[in-house]
């Protein structure tokens, strides 16, 4: 994995810092009914640092690119005074105390760029909200875009088990492979990542998102049972389920359509998808077409997603097909 080494080496460095202040942010200021009472104050807050932090970095070492974020600093800018101050807090431990409140929200501004052009990096700086909340699974996805092809992905997954511990750094490149990191040790080697390929079909393992608003989990459900898997699905937020099937924890990742006019952000697939490719599997929309990275911040000629190990996808399509009558 050389061959792009600077961008690499930033990606790589901006999702570690970002990961950083996530999970201080997780650690003191969720509480444990945070989810129930429906309290967002601290995902926003990680929200807004942990794109600052991606796009300070990236400005820094790559002061040429454009970045296409999911938060904008506009509602930050406004009446959110208690939030903006924590922002700025966040983001002054991890940058330094000269960290000024009108340079962090230029910082997250950067992330306002078109998603169009030759090259550009997108970014999710929390992919999976409501995992944050509840203290689970929730990833820092950044990939880099040239001419609509996905070509670097990096995911920060600070929950997620890794090397008898917790937190994983997966770096995909396109054609270079994937290798997994600690990602708060970066002096730990790397491993390279493969999916795992089920024996049979029946022996496959679904991988799903835990909230049902995100995916057609009854569909889900009825695709398993014609393709003989038995299994109970493995159901975990974000991005992270992208490094499942990665690494073979499952070989199945449906994200199925909830509703006809819904289109998929390019910042929640993006990093994901190249690190499945990478690793060897295949990613789909639900009709077998390539995702489509080339109509500005959505896959607006896709319709839904599925990843899966790679052999048995042609089947898991034809059974999706059917199941939502394509």
């Amino acid at each position: 994995m050389t061959e792009r080494g600077e961008e690499l080496r930033a990606a790589s460095h901006a999702v570690r810092a970002a990961a950083r202040v996530c999970a201080a942010v997780q650690r003191e200021l969720v509480q444990a009914d945070s989810y129930e009472k429906k309290d967002k104050s601290p995902v926003t807050v990680a929200d807004y640092a942990s794109q600052a932090v991606v796009c300070a970095h990236l400005e820094r070492a790559l002061p040429k690119d454009r970045i296409v974020g999911e938060e904008d600093a506009a509602e930050l800018r406004g009446e959110q005074v208690d939030v903006r101050r924590r922002v700025v807090e966040r983001v002054a431990v991890e940058l330094g105390k000269d960290v000024t409140e009108a340079r962090v929200l230029d910082w997250i501004d950067l992330g306002g760029a078109s998603a169009d052009g030759e090259r550009y990096w997108t970014l999710d700086p929390i992919d999976g909200t409501t995992g944050f909340l509840r203290g689970e699974q929730y990833a820092v996805a950044l990939a880099l875009i040239e001419r609509g092809e996905v070509v670097l992905g990096v995911l920060g997954c600070p929950n997620l088990p890794y090397a008898g511990g917790t937190g994983g750094l997966f770096v995909a490149q396109h054609g270079g492979g994937v290798k997994a990191f600690s990602l708060w040790d970066e002096k730990a080697p790397g491993v390279d990542v493969r999916v795992a390929p089920p024996a049979t079909l029946a022996e496959a393992r679904f991988c799903e998102s835990v909230e049902s608003g995100h995916s057609d989990q009854d569909q889900s459900q009825q695709i398993a049972r014609q393709l003989g898997i038995r299994s109970e699905p493995y159901r975990i937020d974000s991005q992270c389920k992208y490094a499942a099937v990665a690494r073979g924890d499952a070989s199945i990742y449906l994200r199925l359509p909830t509703r006809k006019d819904y289109r998929e952000k390019i910042w929640d697939h993006a990093a994901g998808k190249l690190v499945v490719e990478a690793a060897g599997g295949r990613v789909t929309d639900v009709d077998g077409a390539p995702l489509d990275f080339t109509h500005g911040r959505t896959l607006a000629r896709n319709a839904g997603v599925v990843a899966t190990s790679g052999a048995i996808h042609d089947a898991v399509i034809e059974a999706v097909r059917e199941a939502l009558g394509r």
